[in-house]
């Protein structure tokens, strides 16, 4: 979760003022890595 926040943080304050579409994206991969996490985390275990 940490890492989503830093994402979207770094993306709207840092990178936003060099490259909207690179921050765009960075906040996109941001919102992605919580779904997969809850997916991989509740995989049956084998």
């Amino acid at each position: 979760m940490g890492t989503c926040i830093g994402l979207i943080v770094l993306a709207w304050f840092v990178v936003r003022l060099f490259s909207i579409p690179a921050a765009i994206g960075m906040s996109a991969v941001a919102a992605v890595i919580p779904p997969i996490a809850a997916i991989v985390g509740n995989r049956p275990q084998q």
